[in-house]
Parts: structure tokens; sequence; C-alpha cells
């Protein structure tokens, strides 16, 4: 038993939880080598497999974005290369834990000092691979927490996340990480409660304790008077929650009749099965880059992708981005390695250089056009000319179809502002059929504050009046030209950010589909001037 304390840290995902702690890094794993070289090596081998065969059987009942996460961990796992180290070592003599524990570490070390985001994301993922093969070796179990606990500790991994079940509550607290991590993502998505950042906490497994992931706070061992007031908090906080989902087909309104518009972003076709077109004004931002997950897709997989999403939308609009690649997104023979690869080639840029595979894709955008209302968004532009060679590209696709015969139609060209020259000079695309405001990089370049750094977390808010102002302009400019404005950023998906969005002169969100209801009730609890 421990001595009652509190610790605040960064909310990641909205909610409230209690229950007893579980601390994630008390498996106590013990492996015993056999001092054969040949059975440490079989040893192995067999426990690699073993481990991919669990995260395959994961990825088959996993969607979206989860898929995507697990779909990386089988790669890796069946690339040998990942073992040849470790095997090497148990020739030298190091048992097979020992050696694969070595190996990872350095892969990991590696990922971590990587100037790329992407890479330093995914040491996560290579923590996890980690741990579960050593799992495998040791014969211990898999991780498994009570039903309703708070999962404790320095760092949870995305198969811990997805191997828990949450369907009895529980939630989340992390020492170190960051609120746009991959776990903090899956929590966002299934509404789990999460902290991260509170840093040392002296406390002991199954300890009762409270989190207040809307306050940002952790109790444990808490008093009467504190169970009392988070008693009233979470009440008060499921009662928001139920009355937004009740009220999920009313148009958003703010306190003084300004109507917004609240679309979702979805990140691959699947995710709209799941979502009722009556409750959203259409798609704001749909992802492609999982399309070139294995690699360069062909016209007709895009079309197919497309076009589904088209059809389930009707008469709704759907902006689709073209490819965003590069920065934290590399794609295997399409992305350039770079130094500083956030500041790069990437987005438009990177498309731009490799016209053969941009025009595949306008191609699918142009036949899939015809089957709902299409918008096209350019990501990452920076100067007008950028625009200008994305839109003869989409002429010169659209007139060889027509010479082909083949069914088209060209869909208005807008573009993401998230850079801040856009942000600045929004007067150089007045030629855009419209503005999407990109928060996440918006920010993370106006505050040279990197978004997947937690040790700079606190820098990333949208709320900062210099990312204010920037939203401002362009809604502003926007207004003025008569060129329809949106956000499509994780800001738009955030209760507490909304009313300084619509302050800036916003009106219209595109958000997370699972934070549709709180971010149509927090537009019915702000007035349109914040």
């Amino acid at each position: 038993m421990g001595t009652r304390l509190s610790a605040r840290g960064i909310v990641a995902s909205t909610g409230y939880a209690s229950g007893p702690l579980f601390l994630l890094e008390s498996d106590g794993r013990v492996y015993s080598g056999s001092g054969d070289a040949a059975v440490e090596a079989g040893r192995l081998t067999l426990a690699v497999t073993q481990a991919r065969d669990a995260v395959a059987a994961l990825m088959a009942m996993a969607e979206g974005d989860a898929a995507e996460i697990l779909e990386f961990q089988v790669a890796m796992l069946e690339d040998d290369s990942l073992s040849a180290p470790s095997l090497d070592a148990i020739l030298g003599g190091s048992d097979a834990a020992d050696a694969w524990t070595a190996a990872l570490d350095a892969e990991i070390a590696g990922y971590e000092a990587a100037e790329d985001a992407y890479f330093r994301a995914r040491s996560a993922d290579l923590r996890d691979i980690r741990d579960r093969v050593l799992r495998v070796l040791s014969g211990s179990a898999e991780l498994a927490a009570p039903a309703g606990a708070l999962l404790f500790g320095r760092e949870l991994t995305p198969t811990g996340f997805l191997s828990t079940d949450w369907g009895a509550g529980g939630g989340i607290v992390l020492s170190h990480g960051s609120s746009t991590s991959h776990v903090a993502m899956l929590a966002r998505a299934r509404g789990v409660p999460m902290l991260v950042g509170v840093g040392s906490v002296e406390a002991a497994s199954d300890d009762f304790a409270l989190l207040d992931a809307e306050r940002g706070r952790l109790i444990v061992l808490p008093d009467t008077e504190e169970r009392h007031e988070f008693l009233k908090a979470s009440v008060a906080y499921a009662q928001l929650v139920n009355a937004a989902r009740s009220q999920m087909h009313r148009e958003a309104m703010t306190t003084d009749g300004v109507a917004v518009a609240v679309s979702v972003n979805v990140a691959q076709p699947a995710d709209v099965e799941h979502i009722d077109i009556g409750t959203c004004d259409g798609v704001g931002l749909m992802r492609t880059e999982f399309l070139y997950d294995r690699g360069l897709p062909d016209e007709a997989t895009q079309l197919a992708a497309y076009r589904k999403v088209l059809q389930w939308a009707g008469e709704k609009p759907v902006v689709i981005r073209t490819v965003d690649a590069g920065g934290d997104k590399p794609v295997p023979g399409f992305t350039i390695e770079e130094s500083n690869p956030f500041l790069g080639t990437r987005g438009i840029r990177l498309a731009l250089k490799r016209p053969e595979v941009l025009r595949v894709q306008i191609r699918a955008l142009l036949r899939a056009a015809p089957y709902g209302n299409l918008k096209v968004m350019l990501p990452m532009v920076s100067a007008a000319a950028e625009y200008d060679a994305a839109q003869a590209l989409f002429e010169e696709e659209a007139a060889a179809l027509a010479a082909a015969g083949i069914p088209h139609a060209m869909p208005p060209l807008g573009i993401m502002v998230e850079v801040p020259a856009a942000a600045l000079a929004p007067e150089q695309f007045a030629h855009a059929a419209f503005f999407s405001i990109g928060s996440n990089d918006l920010t993370q370049y106006v505050m040279a504050a990197a978004r997947d750094n937690g040790a700079v977390a606190g820098l990333g808010d949208v709320r900062h009046p210099a990312v204010l102002r920037l939203i401002r302009m362009v809604a502003d400019f926007g207004r003025e030209a008569g060129i329809p404005v949106s956000l499509c950023g994780d800001a738009g998906s955030s209760p507490e950010a909304i009313p300084a969005l619509l302050a800036a002169g916003l009106r219209h969100l595109s958000v997370a589909p699972a934070q549709l209801p709180m971010a149509k009730a927090a537009i019915a609890r702000a007035s349109s001037h914040g």
C-alpha cells in the first residue's frame, strides 16, 4: 500500500476512470539458456515466428490506424535482417534472450536518435516487438490487466493496448509519452481516458486511483472528499457525453445562432462503415496514405477505395487528399531519405517530383468524381507554382480520359494550409477552390516544436496567439475572397480548442469520428465569438 499522492499530466484522451493501478513494467520474466548455440538459435527463430503470428491475429481483428500499426510490426518480424544480429550473437556465446535484447535495444536506440519523426515514433513498435518475443522465450504471460484497471508505467505498447479488454472501463497513465503517439491515437478512437507526462510517481500495484483525464489529474489513494469531487465531475462528464450523442443528428449551432459545419476525417474506406452519414456534413479529410502501405497502388485499387466513400456520402462533399508521403510517412520506392524530412521533400513537393506516381492517383480521382461530390486537396503547399503544376496535371489527365472515352469529372482543387508561408500570404492561392487548415503541422511549424516530441508537448497548442492569428488571417481572407475555409487537424476534435477556433472565424471543422458528438456539443456551448 502506498501513500496518498496527486500528479498532473497532459490529457491524451479525455474521460474519467477509477480502479486499481496495474504496473506495466512488473512482468518479472526469467529466461534459462541451454548453453547450446543451435538450440538457442532455434528457440529464437520459433519465438519470432510465434510473436509474428500473434500480432497477425490481432491485425486480422483490427481496423483503420490500428491495423496499420500492427502491419508494420508483422513486416518487421518477417524481416530476417531484424533477427540476424541476434543469431550472430548466439553463435558468439550469448543465449537467445540476451542476444535478442541487445540487438533490439541497439535498433531502438537508432530509431530514437533518428531525425525523421516517423522513425522516432516507430521506436515504440520496436520495444513492443522486443518485449513480445522475450515473453515467448520466457514463457511468461501476455499483458493481462484486471478489468477496469488503470495501466500505469513509462510506456504502453500498441499491442498491449489492443490486447486489453476495455469493455469494463479502465484508463492509461504514463510517466512519459506523447499525446500524438500511436497509443494515444488508439485511446481517443476507443474513448479510453489517458494521461501522459505525469513524471515519476511512487505508487504501488493495486493502489486505488482516480484518473481525471478532463483536467489532467491522477490521485492515488484518494480521501473521501476527493472521491466525492471525482464522482460529481465524472457524472457530469458522462451526462455531457450522453447528451451529445443524443443530439448527433442535429445541425451544429453556436449559442448565438451561427451554424457550423462538422465533417469527419477518415483514414481508409472501412472507417465509414461505422459512421451514420446523417450525423455529419461529409468527409473533410480522407487520407490516402493507407493505399501506399505496401508500395505504389495501381489505378483500379485507388478508384475502388475512393468510389466506396463517395457513394457512402451521397450528395455530401468528400475531400480526398492526394498522397501526403514524406515527413513521418515514408513510402518504399517513393519517398526520399533526408536529414530533416519535415522540412524536406514531402506532400505535394514529393508528388510533383514523381509525376508518374501522382498521375496514377489523379486518373483514379477523376474517374471516381462522377460517383459523388468529390473535392481534391493538395498537402504541404507552400507556393502558387505548386498548385498550378498540380492543376495542370489534372487538366492533362482529364483530356487524356476524354480522348479515350472514359467517364470522369473534374473536381474542385483546394489546398491544405499547414505551412506558415501559405497562412501568411493566402492571397497567392486566390484561385484555389477551398482552403483546409492542417492544425497539427501548422502548429508545430509556427512553434518550432515537433508534434511527436513529448518534451515540447506543452508548446503544441493551437490556442497559442501566434497560431490563432494565422488561422484568423486565413479565415478572414477566405470570407473576403469567397473561398470556403475549414480545419481538418486534431484541434477540431478538441472541445477545449473549439471556442478559440470559432472566435478565429472558422465555421467548418472536420473531426475524428469518435469525437463527433463532443465536438458538436462544444460548438453548442460556445459563441461564434469565442
